[in-house]
């Protein structure tokens, strides 16, 4: 039981058999007794019984109790024969021989019958010879003898006929099929072992065709002589990777000889396929070998059996299907006239390679894949090694597939072997190194627990057994021994989810589809070709283009090999842009900064939407392209939604936090807090850009960014100001208020930081010397985020204080109750409908809210001469501030019906009705001007008027930036007459190629109905 036997007392008695007894040495009626008390052993056997180790070399086998009920089988078996007596003896002498007779026995108990009928098969496992790396002439040769046939004859003709010769060729066949899993079960690393088992399985059925074939001639009365035919192995045949039991797929191709009408011909031909089908599978004295399947020739099986080679071409060229492709991928000569073979694949080759071309080609092939998926029974799926998810046909569909796309610009990865084909797409940059190796090794295992589960019974399946002790042997036949029945099923469940997510991943990418639809010359890159398509598409400078693709795809390096696979797609991705001159430069630019690191370009070929995105993003915004620059690792976040989602206050406010109790010195701790709010202002931008979130929520988070450096510069600066003035502790306590878009939480890529500094100074504490503490620390914050350094700045206006510029920049809060008391002007109650604490201490927050509160909600509303007052400021600021020149239609901000008539009517609504309307008392446009529509203050149609001017023309003023990565400046607010700014600004908000003149009447159509809305209400 120690050795491995579930049935020990069985093994007892089978060990004590006369026949047994004769093989291994033991003499009748000897007895087991113990010898001493050896700790190890306990129990052994006496001098003149079973040597030790004979019983550890079948403890040893995969199935131990099968492995010695076998052995006493064959001990029967060649009883009769001192001579296979002996030879059995031999075999069980420690050496190779021992461990390749054991393996077997244990391994296969149809194998171990095949001894059993004929024990002069004992030979095979004698020879040292292996059953792997024999050249495949040799094979043919064994084959063709057993039937008589000259292996060195143009068409081998069998001597022997009829079912003694298709019993000879089966007799040789198992022979060698003895002779390779004896070689495969005794592999230390049976995975390694692999390619050589299928490629010598697949060449022994080439062997067992050809000899098949010269039986089914040998039938005829001319040996069928006015008839050319080749013997086409597909599948796992074609590609060298045959399991042990196997239909083995073939396609027949004929030629009429001189003298035969083409009729004739194929009538002959008809009958040799059928008799050699026949010699392979149908019964006779010894076993079949495995069905012959044709069902891949043109038309199937409604098809004829024997077509010419112009039949067959034809055929492809016309009527196959996107499968018939995929099939032909794996054809090879197997047998039958060798030049007729090679005629066949130099014919339908060039297709193969082309199919990719045909509309919906990969669509197809992916469809395909799961209609085979679907048909596999309820009960079997997750039993499936072969058909179902994570299975075989997973690696073998999206190496397949990979290749057809790939391999008509790239003859290097066009294999039929899955193995080896995965190695050149690997070599090739097509797949990433340690995805192909992860699928390579998953795919070993598969096929060797396919391998070892076949070998049982010699019976096709693809099935893995339920049965605990099933399982167990098959742990040990796979070289899994340690880990056992639960430790296999563990593993087999791991690589199906490691392969369905490798099959997802590769097998889906965007870039497949979009790479099929280019023409191979577009594939290719050929200068002439590609300088002709860049100008078609839409690039500007196509021969500047054209070096800017030659600098990314030049030479033999794995970074230029996977740019050559991405760039033709890309280039008309950048296309779709605004400006593709302009993305692809920028491309070219990230590349060099990038293309050297392990992810960049594994990121772009394996996701499923970095490449198109970054594609989009630096081919429409000069800002997004600028700030990937900047920091290049943030195009990470273009494979992943999640990394584009916003960062909420508290996850920003807490990695503020860290940076500033990290830090020990003020400049480095407020550029971090800088950095930050840069990181935030590119994944809003490309996120916005992408459509991930909306313009909206773009407003919110850069509004968070700024609140949350705001809060941290407060603390820096105060940090130093009580440094420079010698303080223990604040003198006074601190208040930053936004206003403005920053208080309405609006704020776009330009927007500044409008704010309002309070303090509140202390008991006890002097009040000048509160007063300077307050104004350092107020300078001071203007300065960390407003000053000129590594990190974009972020400016910090106060001048919406109290008297404006002229007035202090912080005043105690006991001043701002006093001024506000006495000389507040009706402007500056506008102001602070925007007033929102945002920085420094909370209750005085609170306080400052509930002292504005009377100005910018007034209890009464406003008296008729203050609404007056508003509008004639209104009035002066549209004529006195509009930039001089500037058409009124196009200023997005001042202009006619633009951002700040939108946001006049709706704070006059607030000051005239707030006090009375709770609903009212927000600080964000859009959400008062909806409560004001619901107290019936304005029509509903008036509201949805003015709402669509605020966003279209809010988001107009941010596609500015995006586009021309200009912040600031003179025509930031201007909708632009040039026509490329013009497409420019409107892809970047959604619009198609070349629609900027339709945003353009969009924009003023929308602008002049809000005029006509602010008209009535605002100025009555």
């Amino acid at each position: 039981m120690r050795l491995g036997f579930a049935d020990a007392a069985r093994a007892e008695r089978m060990l004590a058999e006369a026949d047994v007894v004769a093989v291994v040495g033991r003499p009748p009626g000897a007895r087991r007794e113990r010898t001493g008390t050896d700790a190890d052993d306990g129990v052994r056997w006496g001098p003149d019984d079973v040597p030790d180790d004979v019983l550890v070399a079948l403890g040893g086998a995969a199935d131990p109790d099968q492995a010695l009920l076998s052995l006493a089988r064959i001990a029967g078996s060649v009883a009769s024969s001192p001579a296979l007596t002996a030879l059995l003896r031999s075999l069980l002498e420690p050496g190779e021989p021992r461990a390749r007779l054991v393996a077997v026995l244990g391994a296969s108990g149809a194998l171990a019958d095949t001894l059993v009928k004929d024990p002069d098969r004992l030979h095979v496992l004698a020879d040292p010879t292996p059953g792997t790396g024999v050249p495949v002439e040799l094979v043919r040769a064994e084959l063709l003898d057993a039937v008589g046939a000259d292996p060195d004859a143009a068409v081998p003709v069998a001597g022997r006929t009829g079912a003694d010769g298709v019993d000879a060729m089966r007799r040789a066949y198992r022979r060698r099929l003895l002779r390779i899993a004896a070689t495969d079960l005794t592999a230390t690393d049976p995975l390694s072992r692999l390619p050589g088992v299928a490629a010598a399985l697949a060449d022994l059925a080439g062997a067992a065709l050809e000899a098949s074939l010269a039986l089914a001639r040998a039938e005829l009365p001319d040996h069928g002589a006015g008839v050319r035919l080749a013997v086409l192995g597909m599948g796992k045949c074609g590609g060298r990777e045959l399991n042990y039991v196997s239909d083995v797929d073939v396609i027949y191709v004929a030629e009429p000889v001189d003298g035969t009408s083409e009729a004739d011909a194929m009538a002959v031909g008809a009958k040799l396929a059928a008799g050699l089908a026949r010699a392979c599978s149908h019964p006779s004295a010894e076993p079949a070998l495995w069905p012959v399947d044709a069902a891949l020739r043109p038309e199937g099986k409604n098809g004829p059996l024997v077509r010419t080679l112009a039949s067959h071409r034809a055929y492809y060229e016309r009527w196959a299907k996107t499968w018939e492709f995929q099939a032909l991928l794996k054809a090879r000569p197997v047998a039958g006239d060798r030049e007729l073979g090679a005629a066949y694949l130099a014919a339908v080759n060039p297709l193969v390679w082309s199919a990719v071309g045909r509309e919906n080609f990969v669509e197809d092939s992916q469809a395909m894949r799961r209609r085979v998926e679907e048909h596999v029974p309820a009960a079997e799926a997750d039993r499936q090694l072969k058909l179902g998810v994570g299975g075989l046909r997973d690696v073998e569909f999206t190496v397949q597939l990979l290749q057809l796309v790939h391999g008509r610009a790239d003859e290097s990865i066009r294999s039929p072997s899955t193995l080896t084909a995965l190695a050149a797409l690997a070599a090739g940059g097509y797949v990433g190194r340690e995805h192909a190796a992860q699928l390579a090794v998953c795919y070993r295992l598969l096929r060797v627990l396919e391998h070892r589960i076949q070998l049982v019974r010699l019976q096709r399946t693809h099935l893995m057994p339920t049965a605990e002790s099933d399982l167990r042997r098959l742990a040990r036949s796979a070289g899994m021994r340690a880990e056992g029945a639960e430790g296999l099923t563990e593993r087999w469940r791991a690589v199906r989810r490691e392969v369905r997510g490798l099959h997802e991943e590769l097998f889906y990418r965007p870039l497949l589809p979009a790479t099929a639809r280019l023409s191979a010359e577009d594939v290719s890159l050929a200068p002439d070709a590609a300088r002709a398509r860049l100008a078609a598409i839409g690039y500007r400078d196509p021969a500047g283009a054209l070096r800017h693709i030659t600098a990314l795809t030049e030479g033999v390096s794995r970074r230029a090999s996977i740019q050559r696979q991405l760039l033709p797609v890309m280039l008309g991705w950048f296309a779709d842009g605004a400006d593709p001159d302009a993305g692809l430069l920028a491309f070219r630019r990230l590349s060099d900064e990038l293309g050297t690191t392990h992810w960049y370009l594994k990121l772009l070929r394996d996701s499923g939407t970095a490449a198109q995105r970054l594609a989009r993003v630096l081919s429409t915004s000069r800002y997004v392209a600028d700030a990937l620059s900047r920091s290049p690792e943030s195009v990470t976040w273009l494979g992943d939604d999640a990394d584009l989602v916003p960062r909420g206050a508290e996850r920003l406010a807490a990695e503020a936090d860290a940076v500033l109790t990290r830090a020990h010195t003020p400049l480095p701790a407020a550029t971090a807090l800088r950095a930050l709010r840069r990181r935030e202002l590119a994944r809003s931008a490309a996120a916005d850009l992408l459509g991930v979130v909306t313009s909206s929520t773009a407003a919110q988070n850069l509004t968070v960014a700024a609140d949350v450096v705001l809060s941290g510069a407060l603390r820096i600066a105060a940090a130093e100001a009580r440094a420079e003035h010698g303080l223990p502790e604040t003198p006074t306590d601190l208040l930053v208020v936004a206003m403005g878009r920053l208080g309405g939480r609006e704020m776009g890529y330009s927007s500044d930081a409008d704010v309002l500094f309070v303090h509140d100074p202390r008991p006890g504490v002097d009040p000048a010397l509160a007063q300077a503490y307050a104004i350092t620390v107020a300078s001071r914050v203007r300065s960390l985020l407003g000053d000129v350094g590594p990190e974009p700045a972020l400016a910090v206006d106060a001048d919406l204080r109290p008297e404006g510029r002229n007035g202090p920049l912080t005043r105690t809060f006991g001043s701002y109750a006093e001024y506000y008391g006495r000389w507040s002007a009706p402007w500056e109650s506008q102001a602070l409908l925007r007033a929102r604490p945002v920085a420094g201490d909370a209750a005085l927050g609170d306080r400052f809210v509930e002292l504005v509160a009377p100005l910018r909600y007034p209890a009464d509303g406003l008296e008729a001469g203050v609404v007056r007052e508003v509008r004639r400021i209104k009035a002066r600021v549209e004529a006195e501030r509009l930039p001089r020149g500037v058409d009124p239609s196009r200023h997005l901000k001042l202009g006619r019906g633009g951002i700040s008539d939108v946001e006049w009517t709706v704070q006059l609504l607030q000051l005239q009705h707030a006090g009375r309307v709770p609903a009212l008392r927000t600080t964000s446009t859009l959400e008062a001007l909806d409560a004001a529509a619901a107290q019936g203050l304005v029509e509903p149609d008036d509201a949805r008027t003015l709402a669509g001017a605020w966003t279209l023309a809010s988001r107009l003023r941010d596609a500015l930036v995006l586009w021309s990565g200009r912040v600031g400046g003179a025509q930031a607010d201007v909708l632009p007459h040039d026509r490329q700014a013009l497409n420019g600004v409107a892809r970047v908000v959604g619009y198609p190629p070349g629609c900027g003149s339709e945003l353009e009447q969009d924009y003023l159509r929308t602008a002049r109905r809000a005029r006509g809305v602010v008209e009535r209400v605002f100025y009555a």
